[in-house]
Order: structure tokens, then sequence, then C-alpha cells
């Protein structure tokens, strides 16, 4: 499984925007829910969003609810993060991933799969 490769991360002044990219290999992208994360320096992993293989479905983290949006592109084997309104505390190590999880009806339950993790793209955000 080839990892994927993530793009489009920056420095930008808090209330500024960003578009997150990332692209995978492969015939069964659409297959798949997929997935970012982010990752703080010293935290843990954080799931951000989470888009269905069709593009029928999306979740969002409460915190990026209302200024982050998860599109994707099944013929260009590209998922999207458009980030609005960022906040410094938005800074962190953007991942994208298969995501494996399911959920209730209500929420996402993320469950990452490792394989496909990629390198990530650095999203700086200053007050």
């Amino acid at each position: 499984q080839v990892p994927l490769v993530e793009s489009g991360g920056g420095l930008v002044q808090a209330g500024g925007s960003l578009r997150l990219s990332c692209a995978a290999s492969g015939r069964t992208f659409s297959s798949y829910g997929m997935g970012w994360f982010r990752q703080a320096p010293g935290k843990g992993i954080e799931w951000v969003a989470v888009i269905f293989g069709d593009g029928s479905e999306t979740y969002y983290t409460d915190s990026v609810k209302g200024r982050f949006t998860i599109s994707r592109d099944n013929a260009k084997n590209t998922v999207y993060l458009e980030m609005n309104r960022l906040k410094p505390e938005d800074t962190a190590l953007y991942h994208c991933a298969r995501d494996k999880g399911w959920s209730d009806g209500s929420r996402w339950y993320p469950a990452i799969d490792f394989p496909s993790w990629g390198q990530g793209t650095q999203v700086t955000v200053s007050s």
C-alpha cells in the first residue's frame, strides 16, 4: 500500500485560509473513507474530519465545525481540506489517511489505517 502524499500547508495569520490536498494512488480510492488528522507539538494525534468514499457524508471534530470543509475528487484520487478562519490552536502537522472507522448516526468513531499514513504537511497559524 502506497502512503498518501499531503501538500498545501504553510504559515498563515489568524483568520486566514489554507487548502490542503492529499493525493492517493491505486484504483480503489473511491472505496474508502478518507480522514484528516493532525498532531500538534507534544500532543497526540487528533482526528479532524472524515468523508465517505462516495462523498455522501462528512463528519468533523467539534473544534473545526463551521470553519473546515472536507471534500474529495475521486477522478483525481484526491481529498481536500479547506480551512477558513484559522486559529493559532490549529497549528499542527496535518496528515490524511484512510479512515476505517464507523458512525452511529450522530458521530464518527475514527480508526486510522496506518499503512496509508503520509509524511504530513505543516500548518502554522500566527496570532
